[in-house]
């Protein structure tokens, strides 16, 4: 097992300056800004990546063309790996709506994977639909030890810290507390048995503590960017 799966939240949308909860593909478009997260985020990475995939909403297929241009890369784009599904709440911005949206997400962290998002995706549909892509890209590329390299997966922040919490064990409240920002990436790495090891969060590397109090909903109020 040579390599690991970075999975990095796509650059700057309209939506994300909006303050948009935009999570049904296409989606909307990269921001000037964002194209440029997306060239310097190849530039910080630690190892050339031999694989740029991304899912099928536009910021995340543009995200990975800036990141494939600066590593001489072809992109790959997969279903499943798409943001959560936000149903009735879609492309609203009001206060109302992402106080609901960030606390049925609290609900998932906290072990309710059935509940479901109004009109939309319950946490274990989003699993299901997403954990196969993973699946697929560790047992064709990642734990294959003629495969040199780690894969890039330009995805979407909430779906990465449901996803890497529950796959890698890291702690629900953890997850809560510690977005990602535009091109911030969490690093899973293929260990034994079919298990992930999560080795980077953001700026951050293991342990994971959990936090014992969180305020997402709060804290989403506050932040201009309640998608991350």
């Amino acid at each position: 097992m040579s390599g690991r799966l970075v999975l990095v939240r796509h650059g700057q949308s309209f939506g994300n300056v909006d303050r948009r909860l935009d999570t049904l593909p296409p989606g909307a478009e990269l921001t000037d800004l964002g194209h440029d997260q997306a060239r310097r985020f190849a530039g910080v990475l630690p190892h050339r990546p031999s694989m740029v995939a991304h899912s099928v909403a536009r910021r995340a297929a543009q995200t990975a063309a800036g990141i494939a241009s600066e590593s001489g890369l072809k992109t790959h784009e997969f279903e499943g790996v798409h943001e959560v599904q936000v149903g009735e709440l879609e492309n609203r911005n009001d206060d109302a709506a992402i106080a609901q949206f960030e606390a049925i997400y609290q609900r998932w962290h906290q072990g309710e994977l059935d509940v479901p998002m109004p009109g939309g995706e319950s946490a274990e549909q989003v699993l299901t639909r997403y954990v196969p892509t993973l699946t697929q890209l560790r047992m064709r590329y990642l734990d294959d030890h003629a495969f040199d390299g780690d894969i890039v997966l330009v995805s979407h922040g909430a779906a990465i810290r449901l996803v890497a919490a529950v796959l890698a064990g890291v702690d629900g409240s953890f997850a809560l507390d510690h977005h990602l920002a535009n091109t911030e990436a969490v690093i899973l790495a293929p260990i034994t048995d079919g298990r992930w090891s999560c080795v980077q969060w953001a700026s951050l590397t293991p342990p994971f503590y959990p936090e014992p109090d969180v305020h997402p909903v709060e804290d989403a109020l506050r932040s201009s960017d309640p998608m991350g």
